[in-house]
């Protein structure tokens, strides 16, 4: 099992969610050959669950007043990102999940 995602391995998880929507039999299976590098189609369902979970913080972020978004430039200067990019992200990605 392969813990760690390269910025490559990411974007490929990208497509093949895009390609491999819920409804496509051994879905997770597809995913894992897609993505390769050893990952397991448990090691890609693993990662699919913790980005609906970093969707659902952000999500729940901006309605509280976002803990992501602080102050845009102190949170940008962190290496951060803004509220703004925050909702974009949040937006791209549950169009790709839905």
């Amino acid at each position: 099992m392969s813990s760690s995602w390269t910025t490559k391995q990411n974007k490929l998880f990208e497509r093949a969610l895009a390609t491999y929507d819920k409804d496509t039999p051994d879905r997770w299976q597809n995913v894992a050959r897609a993505v390769g590098g050893g990952k397991s189609a448990e090691d890609v369902k693993r990662h699919y669950e913790e980005l609906l979970q970093d969707l659902h913080h952000i999500e729940s972020a901006g309605r509280q007043g976002s803990q992501y978004g602080g102050s845009s430039s102190s949170n940008k200067s962190k290496g951060g990102s803004s509220s703004e990019e925050q909702r974009y992200y949040s937006r791209d990605v549950h169009q790709l999940l839905c």
